[in-house]
């Protein structure tokens, strides 16, 4: 296993400023030339609430994953905290589950990249796109910028970080020049009142645009603060700020672009569109920009639509090299995945791998950005369902870990969290909830058969841990297909006592996931903690050895 030195005197890595570039232009990817004019189709003026709702929800999230990730500033690290807290099966699934949403980013911003170039006055870009679906050329394209991104990560986390401050300078400007011009070309306050009023489709609307909107994609990029904090100079210091800096920032410039969209729509568009929900455009800034007439604005928009998505991609495929290297790591993938080039100081193998996987998306399903987002962020919400029970487990099993940052209340707010984290995945609506469920838990016949191979007998000891994470996502999804028609379901379950049983029940799995982690330190299962047991040998699935007895205490 690749042990990582975590004290801070060894550090030659990322400052505390390239650590909030990295979150910063995570975040500034596709989220923002894409989210404002989703949400507000979805939800109309009330699409301000939902960026409100999204950014406590991912700043409550990122909290939980400051405390666990400062303890164990480890590259990848949320695809190590399952094995961590409740031994190697749960490691797996919530480590697959957070493999798949991250990797899944790649050809998404690549998609997006190509989508905004599609506005350029080119003949051959605007053959990119044809009837709101990549052409074959498109395709190409993305395809293309997916592995010049890839490559230009290829050689070290350092060119990365360089590479990225830039970027993030620059896509940080081009939003707030935007919102500037679009304010300044002539701002409706009767768009926030007419057409249906603040809430033209009602509040569920609202939270529907939380996650299906683009809202928690776009803050999904506090990931790669977590991933990559532990090349940090300084991570129990560096990570709690850089995710509180990345999220602020991102809060304030997200607002003011949703406001910008919804005061510079033009009202006789608006009226002739018959309301928010026929506002569809295709590359929403920039063709809102044509709408008024500001042609540098047009231009700023297209450069910096090619910008943002590429720029994101660099944490992006970072992060997701690093997960996959720590999947290996604990045995269920190739231990050959896990290598690290000795100069350059990144996992290739992995590296491969993620490629592989963003060009299967981009053949297969990655058609249009939309067709992906939706069903990739209730992904991302499941990868986040492990930060509060880990911070719970962990309070419990390792009072003695050092914890730079401390969540104040854990005891209260995180099964409240947990909670929230359910209600969001939810709101993706059926069937992207059944969708996310099913690809989550093909990890689990995997882990089974990983296990096999490695000659471990007793399964349903290893697998007594995990049982939680698939019970709750099997009556998550039969909640979702059964729950109102406002998020997708049938309908038997009316408006109302659908959200109450999401909410309800997911404090219930809450303290049963905690519970259940306890009972794995009892029984030995999880792998030697990489802090306390520094010097630990390597973690194998289904390993019996017990772990020392002060980390039981």
């Amino acid at each position: 296993m690749h042990i990582v030195d975590v004290s801070a005197g060894n550090r030659k890595g990322l400052s505390l400023f390239a650590l909030i570039m990295i979150g910063l232009g995570s975040i500034f990817g596709s989220g923002w030339l894409f989210g404002a004019g989703q949400a507000a189709q979805v939800a109309g003026p009330a699409a301000l609430v939902a960026w409100v709702i999204g950014a406590i929800f991912i700043g409550m999230i990122a909290m939980t994953y400051a405390e666990v990730g400062a303890a164990y500033p480890l590259p990848g690290a949320m695809a190590r905290f399952g094995s961590i807290s409740h031994g190697p099966v749960l490691g797996f699934v919530t480590g697959w589950a957070v493999w798949i949403a991250t990797a899944s980013l790649i050809p998404i911003e690549a998609i997006a990249g190509t989508q905004y170039m599609a506005s350029w006055s080119f003949g051959w870009a605007r053959d990119l796109v044809s009837d709101g679906h990549l052409s074959g050329t498109g395709m190409a394209m993305a395809l293309f910028l997916t592995f010049a991104l890839w490559l230009a990560c290829y050689w070290s986390v350092a060119l990365l970080a360089r590479a990225n401050n830039i970027l993030t300078l620059v896509k940080f400007a081009i939003p707030v020049l935007a919102v500037i011009a679009l304010i300044a070309s002539g701002f409706h306050t009767s768009n926030f009142s007419s057409n249906g009023g603040f809430a033209p489709n009602g509040w569920s609307a609202v939270l529907t645009a939380v996650t299906a909107s683009g809202v928690v994609f776009a803050f999904n990029g506090f990931q790669a603060v977590v991933n990559l904090g532990g090349n940090a100079k300084n991570p129990g210091r560096a990570i709690p700020l850089a995710l509180v800096g990345a999220l602020s920032l991102g809060l304030v410039i997200y607002l003011a672009l949703q406001v910008a969209f919804l005061g510079a729509v033009p009202p006789e568009k608006l009226a002739e569109a018959g309301g928010w929900s026929g506002i569809n455009f295709a590359s929403p800034f920039a063709d809102l920009a044509k709408l008024l007439m500001l042609h540098w604005v047009v231009t700023m928009l297209q450069f910096g639509a090619f910008i943002s998505p590429n720029g994101a991609n660099i944490g992006n495929v970072a992060s997701a090299a690093y997960l996959a290297q720590n999947l290996a790591d604990t045995g269920f993938f190739p231990k050959k995945l896990a290598e690290v080039h000795p100069r350059y100081g990144v996992a290739r193998p992995a590296m491969w791998l993620n490629l592989g996987f963003s060009v299967l998306l981009l053949l297969t399903i990655g058609h249009s950005w939309e067709a992906l987002a939706s069903v990739v962020s209730a992904a991302m919400v499941v990868s986040y369902l492990m930060g509060p029970i880990a911070v719970g487990v962990f309070r419990k099993t390792k009072p003695q870990l050092p914890r730079p940052f401390r969540l104040p209340a854990a005891g209260v707010l995180c099964p409240i969290i947990f909670a929230f984290a359910a209600c969001a995945l939810y709101w993706s609506k059926w069937p992207n909830t059944g969708k996310v469920a099913v690809l989550t838990l093909v990890s689990v016949p995997i882990a089974a058969l990983v296990l096999r191979r490695k000659g471990e007998r007793d399964l349903r000891r290893q697998f007594a841990p995990a049982w939680w994470m698939v019970c709750f996502l099997l009556w998550l999804g039969l909640l979702s297909a059964l729950g109102s028609e406002e998020f997708g379901g049938h309908g038997v379950i009316p408006g109302g006592l659908d959200i109450a049983l999401v909410g309800v029940s997911a404090v219930g799995f809450y303290f049963w996931a905690v519970r259940s982690g306890v009972r794995a330190h009892e029984a030995g299962l999880p792998a030697p903690d990489p802090v306390l047991d520094a010097s630990a040998p390597a973690a194998v699935p289904g390993q019996r050895e017990p772990e020392p007895a002060e980390a039981r205490s």
